[in-house]
């Protein structure tokens, strides 16, 4: 995102965008990717809500959260691009707030890979996990990735 100190990240997250609504996709390549044709759409709240359930020490990935949305609204699966938008807006959003915050830094991408997209980037995410008790670990040239070292063994067992 850009210009993040000029937005309004909780007002983002307050706008539920016509959602959330479940649509029907019809095109057989997408069906076969996605395993079906019910796509969910969840508003950004939904996400934040989700994330603030993910205990100190634990973390949960992008697509746990559009699984576990999937399966509760009934749909196949939940769409990936307004789900990692949302996530990021949820993180600013509670950079934004004084109470309440959101512990974004415990929500990873796929493979248990940080977030850049985060406030302060994947050193500040690093800094808070490394804090929990996560080793974080560095891997590539170009660019260079960041991941929690066996992240699988501290996912949070959503219900």
């Amino acid at each position: 995102m850009a210009n993040e100190s000029k937005k309004d990240f909780n007002a983002m997250l307050d706008d539920s965008k016509d959602m959330p609504k479940t649509v029907v996709i019809t095109d057989p390549e997408s069906i076969q990717k996605y395993g079906g044709s019910r796509m969910f759409f969840a508003p950004p709240k939904t996400y934040d809500t989700l994330m603030k359930q993910v205990p100190f020490g634990q973390v949960v990935t992008v697509g746990i959260l559009r699984d576990v949305l999937a399966r509760a609204n009934n749909a196949d699966f939940t769409d990936t691009i307004t789900a990692g938008i949302f996530v990021s807006i949820a993180a600013w959003a509670s950079e934004q707030r004084d109470l309440d915050k959101t512990p974004y830094w415990r929500t990873l991408k796929a493979g248990g890979e940080l977030n850049p997209k985060y406030p302060g980037g994947v050193l500040a995410q690093k800094q808070r996990l490394e804090a929990e008790g996560h080793v974080i670990v560095q891997k590539g040239r170009k660019p260079i990735k960041y991941f929690v070292q066996d992240f699988e063994s501290a996912l949070f067992p959503f219900q």
